[in-house]
């Protein structure tokens, strides 16, 4: 009795849901981290700038498929149910996975080396342009009344905890191998544990029960009403992916471009970026689920806007101070902050974007959303930080960046929630 009682409780529900957030995670911050070993494994070139910014390119160029996994796949969760869906886009997202970690190098096998990484890159994009849409709508759905917030915060409290293994990991391989068979061979050992625990992933999904609010709805819209409800909707999706930009650029600057910002162009140790990055996702993991409870209280819109406001205000002077005296005390203090600036405005928007969307087209609006902001955006933060860094000469000029992305995200939210009436009705759907 106990065990069936613990099987299908809201914890087991969230658990079950979010362990493929973990696996995209834990690959994509892999990815972001060994992309200078990738870069000298896969993309060889006539420099160490233009091999890495292959390797990034490569990063980015799976975001682009996210549009299309939104827009397929999403639609497709929303036809036939959220567990049937978010099992087939954790078979995509597996693909990508063993394609990454068993590809042998350029040296072996030559200029298919690249193009299979590129092919592996892609099914992950296709598979993550809907895996967040999926869990946050699921999570939106199986939440008890006035604690939505808080139930969607734990899709992107899993990714942290997905960030806090990979750095661990990390460390250990560096702290038990020399540097040069971490660069050779051994930052393939991440990914195969990534390979690992697939199958457990795939058990777990399993398990997971429907929505009730999906089962209670009476008509499934087919493709064309989709297609329909897409159009009329599409300033709204135009809006949400505003809301993203903010959240998608800084995620990806204070995670994934870390430990190569703290090594290559700080000039700090391997194991002191890997350091910053585990405190980086246990900051995270602390904030989310904080403001997406504050958010149930107070409305989403005043956090939006303090949030994208204070990034507006204070990540270029922060940078500044950093990279004029580059330590690692300066570097987890500026790195805290802007975790609590991302997190903070993370806890709101997510569970904010899965309000905004129309019921019928739920998770593939969400996902379109998302995916757009990330694909032409985030994706590519590694390597327009790397680029502005190069052009200007400025170490300090990812905050740019950001600060573009806080301002996308001021402009959705005044947008959004700009007439009193929009802001009551969107807020009173979480109010207890």
């Amino acid at each position: 009795m106990f065990t069936a009682q613990v099987k299908h409780s809201k914890l087991g529900g969230v658990l079950r849901v979010t362990s493929g957030n973990f696996l995209e995670m834990f690959d994509f911050f892999l990815f972001g981290f060994y992309a200078t070993a990738i870069s000298r494994t896969f993309f060889p070139a006539s420099s160490e700038f233009a091999s890495l910014m292959l390797t990034f390119g490569a990063f980015g160029a799976g975001f682009l498929m996210r549009p299309l996994g939104a827009i397929f796949l999403g639609a497709y969760i929303d036809r036939v149910g959220r567990r049937k869906g978010l099992i087939v886009t954790l078979g995509c997202m597996a693909v990508g996975t063993v394609l990454i970690a068993f590809v042998p190098g350029y040296a072996t096998i030559g200029m298919l080396a690249p193009i299979l990484v590129l092919i592996g890159r892609l099914f992950q994009g296709f598979s993550a342009g809907v895996e967040l849409g999926g869990v946050s709508v699921y999570l939106a759905e199986m939440a008890t009344p006035g604690h939505k917030g808080f139930y969607v915060s734990w899709q992107s409290g899993s990714q942290q905890l997905s960030i806090m293994a990979a750095a661990v990991i990390g460390y250990g391989l560096n702290t038990w191998m020399a540097p040069a068979r971490v660069a050779d061979w051994g930052w393939r050992i991440p990914f195969f544990i990534g390979c690992l625990i697939v199958p457990l992933i795939f058990f777990i999904r399993r398990t997971l029960q429907e929505t009730d609010e999906f089962l209670a709805r009476k008509h499934r819209p087919d493709a064309r009403e989709m297609v329909r409800s897409m159009v009329e909707n599409w300033g709204i999706v135009l809006a949400g992916m505003l809301l993203v930009v903010m959240t998608t650029i800084s995620f990806y600057l204070i995670t994934v471009y870390t430990p190569t910002f703290g090594s290559r162009v700080l000039n700090l140790s391997t194991k002191s970026s890997l350091i910053v990055t585990f405190c980086i996702g246990a900051s995270n993991l602390f904030w989310l689920p904080v403001m997406g409870a504050l958010s149930d209280r107070i409305g989403r819109r005043p956090i939006l806007v303090t949030f994208t406001i204070l990034t507006i205000l204070t990540v270029y002077p922060a940078l500044t101070w950093l990279v004029s005296a580059p330590t690692f005390t300066r570097m987890l203090l500026v790195e805290l902050w802007l975790s609590f600036l991302y997190g903070s405005y993370n806890g709101a928007m997510i569970v904010a974007l899965t309000e905004v969307m129309p019921v019928d087209i739920r998770t593939v609006g969400f996902s379109l959303a998302y995916s757009l902001a990330t694909a032409l955006f985030g994706g590519f933060t590694p390597a327009v930080s790397t680029w502005l860094i190069r052009m200007t000469g400025d170490k300090g000029a990812p905050g740019f960046w950001m600060i573009f992305g806080a301002i996308c995200g001021l402009i959705g939210t005044l947008v959004l929630y700009g007439r009193k009436a929009e802001t009551r009705q969107i807020s009173s759907e979480n109010r207890p």
